[in-house]
């Protein structure tokens, strides 16, 4: 039985990995396949399109429609290949050794993939509660891809008892994470020729006084924090990218950078932002403007993403651990869709074939032997959900 399930899968990864379904590009292809692929099967399936009609999430129900079902969720989406050095085509799956190499084998579509394979062992499993398999898009960049769907639980869609995020982990049952949010700065000055400062505002200069204090703020948090289940045990901050200036001797008239903030539970990044809109209003504005009236800073949260908070004996917490027959959870520092879930309500863990440190890499891949482990991991939920 789970011969035939593995081979399936590793039929269905090579299927998905095939679609380029990079974030900033058009994960419909996929989406279709899928659907065909379920509709085939006799399973019905509940299409949720994003705004502009090019990103769509999709859920297949699989079972009886009653409450207390069980969510299988992964993304679709993959991170850019662009700049990296592949060994082979990034989309076209590649088994060598007893892994699987593709882009998004392992994050995530190889747990795609095992969910779909499984279907037809769901259906003849009789089951009581049902399986519901979700497939989000923009959780690489947003995490909003799955919010259409978990509205509509409760409503017009069956409400779960759980959540399995299977993001990967190594099938090691995650009960917390780090939140993450993104913001876009942007420093607007007044353009002078460098020999004259006094005639203009430098928004370079600001920005870079502007990204000197998100760091030294970083540094508080790492030495005022300590929270041994993430590594590392403080929240971070981060800035990613810098742009600004025209030229070497004209003061800039603009400069613009990105920066984000991860917090371990409890931490908020509305907290953070506070501390460096402070700055800005009691040192970095005064500044920009003691020569010209009009300078400004803008700060846009781009993207907020909330954490994954522990809750020790959940429906989701103690099936996780059944089915993986285990004892222990743990924390990860990265993000994942598990709190958009968490914060509708729902008890969710995370819990996935492969291992993150394969995500977002060149050569990412995924083993044959994390391949079986979910298989069985979900053999045993089929089990669970027929008692």
């Amino acid at each position: 039985m789970s011969e035939t399930i593995r081979a399936e899968a590793i039929k269905l990864l090579e299927r998905l990995v095939a679609f380029d379904t990079e974030s900033d590009k058009s994960n419909l292809g996929l989406i279709d396949f899928v659907e065909n692929w379920l509709r085939q099967r006799g399973v019905e399936v509940v299409r949720a399109p994003n705004r502009a009609g090019d990103k769509a999430a999709l859920l297949a129900t699989i079972g009886p429609k009653v409450d207390g079902g069980i969510v299988l969720s992964g993304h679709t989406d993959v991170v850019p290949v662009a700049g990296q050095k592949w060994t082979g085509d990034p989309f076209a799956l590649r088994a060598e050794g007893g892994r699987f190499y593709g882009r998004g084998a392992c994050d995530m579509k190889g747990f795609d993939a095992i969910a779909l394979a499984m279907t037809p062992h769901f259906q003849a499993a009789n089951l009581r509660r049902p399986v519901h398999i979700l497939l989000s898009y923009d959780e690489e960049t947003s995490c909003l891809g799955s919010l259409d769907v978990i509205a509509r639980f409760g409503k017009d869609l069956p409400r779960p008892s759980a959540v399995i995020v299977g993001e990967p982990t190594m099938m090691e049952v995650v009960d917390a994470h780090k939140s993450i949010a993104t913001f876009m700065t942007t420093v607007t000055g007044f353009e002078a020729h460098s020999s004259n400062p006094a005639l203009g505002a430098n928004a370079v200069a600001a920005a870079c006084e502007i990204v000197a204090e998100i760091g030294r703020l970083a540094d508080s948090y790492a030495a005022e924090q300590s929270n041994p289940r993430f590594d590392p045990p403080y929240s971070t901050l981060h800035v990613g990218t810098i742009h600004g200036g025209t030229a070497r001797n004209i003061l800039a008239r603009q400069c613009a950078f990105h920066w984000e903030f991860r917090g371990v539970p409890g931490d908020s990044a509305a907290a953070a932002l506070r501390r460096v809109e402070a700055y800005i209003d009691r040192v970095a504005l005064p500044r920009l403007t003691r020569y010209v009236k009009g300078p400004s800073v803008d700060t846009v949260v781009e993207v907020d993403i909330p954490g994954l908070a522990a809750a020790p004996g959940s429906a989701a917490e103690t099936l996780a651990l059944k089915l993986t027959r285990s004892n222990q959870t743990r924390a990860v520092s990265f993000a994942t869709e598990a709190g958009q879930f968490q914060t509708a309500g729902l008890p969710t863990i995370v819990c996935g074939p492969g291992s993150i440190e394969q995500a977002h890499k060149p050569d990412e891949f995924l083993s044959l032997a994390q391949i079986e482990a979910g298989i069985g991991f979900m053999i045993r939920l089929a089990e669970e959900l027929a008692a």
